[in-house]
């Protein structure tokens, strides 16, 4: 097996080193546009395979995406963080012509690929990915929930001052401020959380998740890695080993949640051939108001993507 990552920053190389680490494919691929970057990145984690005892080898390209040819996964991380005085509507054509030209070359290389997408704005990046890609939705998708859920399950492991291998929750939506929060179905070995812990402190712990990016930005001065990069890489290792794992992730809905042509996060069943289906949640009214509005969220920001064309 093959995968690729496109981008060796931060999310990209953590991307790259978990997947080398759980030898999750033979060869992993990163490319980047900066010289030198990836083939310094790739030499380096494969020079810790002696110590952490992996097979999976490790290579890099400049710009070069012939070295990516024939991957089963490629991840896109492509893109710029947004700096002061830049617009929105700046950022998203800025990324999008990378992200666009990215899966171009993606495709050209590995037309029978599967591709993720981790790029900022997240679901108007997926929306340019498959635009540009022309892949059924099964194989094109963005990455947000499994890092939002991660988020938000370790934050009730703290509070409950439990196992964060014992939380199970799901969360629906776009990713940040406009995510759709589900706390019965989320629960500790079983046990509902809302029989373990106050409604106010749940709220505050689904408050601080929806932020959850901004409060690293604040403390770091730039975005998270290492659990995008991670979150990126079990999406990975549930398509190459088929492992058919339920996850969170951003899908075009077609009908799905009485939506229509617009990119959120939904579970679904992930295995070898990408997205093998989407699992339809029995909605209350509430849920179903905020699933509503981070659709209008999500599809103002994909018409400004439309609108500049």
């Amino acid at each position: 097996m093959k995968v690729t990552v496109v981008g060796a920053g931060n999310v990209g190389a953590t991307c790259a080193d978990v997947l080398a680490y759980r030898e999750v494919a033979n060869e992993i691929v990163l490319v980047d546009i900066k010289e030198g970057l990836a083939e310094g990145k790739a030499l380096d984690i494969w020079q810790k395979a002696p110590i952490d005892l992996y097979d999976s080898r490790t290579v890099g390209a400049t710009n070069d995406y012939a070295k990516s040819a024939n991957s089963d996964v490629v991840v896109i991380t492509s893109g710029l963080p947004r700096k002061p005085g830049m617009s929105r509507d700046d950022l998203i054509t800025t990324n999008a012509g990378i992200v666009k030209s990215v899966t171009e070359n993606v495709i050209r290389h590995s037309p029978n690929a599967i591709v993720i997408v981790v790029s900022n704005p997240l679901d108007v990046m997926t929306y340019q990915a498959h635009l540009t890609s022309k892949l059924p939705r099964t194989r094109i998708m963005g990455m947000a929930g499994i890092l939002d859920t991660a988020r938000y399950r370790a934050f009730l492991a703290e509070a409950l001052n439990v196992s964060p291998k014992d939380i199970q929750a799901i969360l629906l939506g776009g990713h940040g401020d406009t995510m759709v929060p589900l706390p019965r179905y989320t629960t500790v070995a079983g046990i509902p959380v809302t029989e373990l812990i106050d409604k106010d402190k749940l709220n505050a712990i689904l408050e601080r998740t929806k932020v959850g990016g901004g409060e690293l930005v604040k403390l770091m001065g730039t975005s998270a890695w290492y659990a995008p990069g991670s979150a990126a890489a079990q999406m990975v290792e549930a398509i190459v080993k088929d492992q058919r794992r339920v996850f969170p992730v951003c899908i075009k809905l077609e009908g799905e949640y009485g939506i229509k042509d617009c990119y959120l996060g939904v579970p679904v069943v992930l295995g070898k051939n990408g997205v093998e289906r989407i699992i339809e949640l029995d909605l209350n009214s509430e849920e179903k108001a905020l699933m509503e509005s981070s659709r209008k969220a999500v599809r103002e920001v994909m018409d400004v993507l439309e609108k500049l064309g």
